[in-house]
């Protein structure tokens, strides 16, 4: 391998790894042998290998486990609808998918994100629901919820099992917009650790408000998911087109 000519030594062990992943060499789940292995293997340095493996982690073909090592990430996507995140248990059944969901925490909590302004959120201390969305027991989102204090404590006690808009419902909430800003973003500390993903590695970032029948009651929040973990589609009427502009 140190005789290839034009390309950098990381670059061609980063290709070579990535051909014994697409042919099934190094299977899903699968670890990979060892740096010092590896190195011997391909006739170059510890520190190659460990760029490579590093700029396949980035990639999304790898990932790493401090104390366990390095394995092949399952390459799989989920596509759905755009909105601000599975809307509720009803629309992720039509959707094909098994969802589930794992509370994290409740806390009260000012929105400090300057992301968030152009939603114009409050100012003051809103209750804030943390908690990761699975589908068919891979976590697909880590969503961040703000609500305001009228909320009751039954009611935060039904987030625990229950997509925050059915819970909502159910209790006579009537969601009248959302507005939604989608952007892409490297993944936050608590997306980090939910995903097993280094730092630095991009996520589809979806920020939303619901609006609801009540002026002062609004939802704010926000989801994180992996670039690769997730994709939304939208399809738009024709009449929903924009409309020429005149000569």
């Amino acid at each position: 391998m140190a005789g290839q000519i034009g390309t950098a030594l990381h670059e061609t062990v980063r290709q070579e790894i990535t051909r014994r992943v697409r042919s099934a060499e190094y299977g899903i789940g699968q670890s990979l042998p060892s740096a010092a292995s590896l190195a011997e293997d391909f006739g170059v340095s510890k520190i190659t290998v460990k760029r490579a493996l590093r700029d396949l982690q980035s990639a999304g073909i790898l990932r790493s486990v401090r104390g366990l090592g390095t394995f092949v990430r399952e390459q799989r996507r989920f596509i759905r609808d755009l909105d601000f995140s599975l809307t509720s248990y009803d629309d992720a059944l039509r959707l094909g998918l098994k969802p589930s969901i794992h509370l994290i925490s409740l806390t009260r909590e000012k929105i400090h994100d300057p992301a968030f302004d152009v939603l114009e959120p409050p100012t003051g201390l809103m209750l804030c629901v943390r908690k990761v969305i699975f589908a068919d027991d891979t976590p697909i989102m880590y969503d961040t919820s703000y609500l305001p204090h009228s909320v009751s404590d039954q009611v935060l006690e039904e987030f625990r099992e229950k997509f925050i808009s059915d819970v909502l419902r159910d209790h006579g909430t009537q969601f009248t917009k959302t507005k939604l800003l989608i952007d892409a973003a490297l993944a936050s500390e608590d997306a980090q650790q939910t995903f097993s993903i280094p730092n630095g590695y991009p996520t589809l970032r979806r920020l939303y408000r619901l609006s609801t029948s009540e002026e002062s009651f609004s939802v704010f929040g926000v989801t994180e998911s992996p670039f690769d973990r997730l994709a939304c589609v939208v399809e738009l009427d024709a009449a929903q087109k924009a409309p020429r502009r005149g000569k």
